[in-house]
């Protein structure tokens, strides 16, 4: 999320109610779906600690989902600049893994917990021409590759070896980009991308336009022509369907997190609702594959 919808989301906080209105949708046919994702059940969203995204925690058994926002960013962090934080992700084998990014400079960062507790922090210095926002990450089923994604308009998605799997990375070195997934088609403010299969991604966008896929706030696969690693890959895009917008407020929804839980097969997504009812109607949708 970058700084204007953050500042959004603060001044609700405070009581302020959002002034933006809900975008028109575009009369852009959608593309065709790929599956059928259908809404079976939700679960309010805390919009201090349950706001920007969400994992499930496979290591060890019985691990809650884990949930990032605004009140789960450890004081040391924000101390430091690191004041924003995205969505996570977990490999199978138990790294937990937050994306950090600050209001200016030059590197973002990635926090990341060891399945026995340890925490230690990866920076990636900027490559030129890369947005500074850290929205979310996605971890490869193999467990080594690490996908992050830029706010805006975008036709890339960005490959990094996992920090603190993989063998080519410490936390004392810069996390260089290792390759780039490249889009058939753009999308547009990508929120959350969590891994469905071997070459299979789900999204979140919080595209407020829908002039790209015919609809605002889009469920989007994209399909990986090869498991990612250091060389790049293309990548298909296809709308699925508009995200839950429901609220007993009007006015700027706002589409965060998102996640695969391999074990139910259960999709989830978090919808942050408009003016004052974040506080009391924001929610995590759960979806099941039809």
């Amino acid at each position: 999320m970058p700084l204007r919808a953050r500042q959004r989301c603060h001044a609700v906080l405070t009581g302020l109610v959002a002034l933006a209105s809900a975008a028109v949708l575009s009369a852009a046919p959608p593309a065709a779906a790929a599956d059928n994702w259908v809404e079976v059940g939700s679960d309010r969203a805390r919009p201090l600690d349950e706001s920007q995204g969400l994992t499930s925690v496979e290591v060890p058994a019985g691990s809650p989902h884990r949930y990032t926002g605004i009140g789960t960013i450890p004081v040391g962090l924000s101390g430091r600049g690191w004041n924003h934080v995205g969505d996570p992700d977990a490999s199978y084998g138990g790294y937990y893994i937050e994306p950090y990014q600050r209001d200016s400079g030059a590197a973002k960062m990635f926090r990341v917990q060891a399945p026995g507790g340890a925490w230690s922090e990866y920076v990636h210095a900027l490559s030129p021409g890369e947005a500074l926002n850290n929205s979310w990450v996605a971890i490869s089923p193999d467990g080594q590759w690490m996908l992050a994604g830029e706010w805006g308009t975008m036709t890339r998605l960005l490959v990094f070896p996992t920090p603190g799997v993989n063998p080519g990375t410490s936390p004392s070195a810069n996390l260089p980009q290792a390759s780039t997934v490249r889009l058939d088609r753009a999308v547009r403010d990508v929120q959350g991308c969590d891994f469905s299969g071997p070459t299979t991604l789900l999204c979140s966008s919080d595209d407020p336009e829908g002039s790209l896929f015919g609809m605002t706030k889009p469920l989007l696969q994209i399909d990986l022509s090869a498991t990612p690693g250091t060389s790049d890959v293309s990548g298909r895009v296809t709308a699925l369907r508009q995200l839950p917008l429901r609220s007993g407020c009007s006015g700027s929804f706002e589409t965060e997190g998102i996640d695969y839980d391999r074990r139910t097969a259960t999709l989830r997504v978090i919808v942050i609702s408009p003016g004052f009812c974040v506080l009391t109607d924001s929610k995590t949708y759960r979806f099941t594959r039809t």
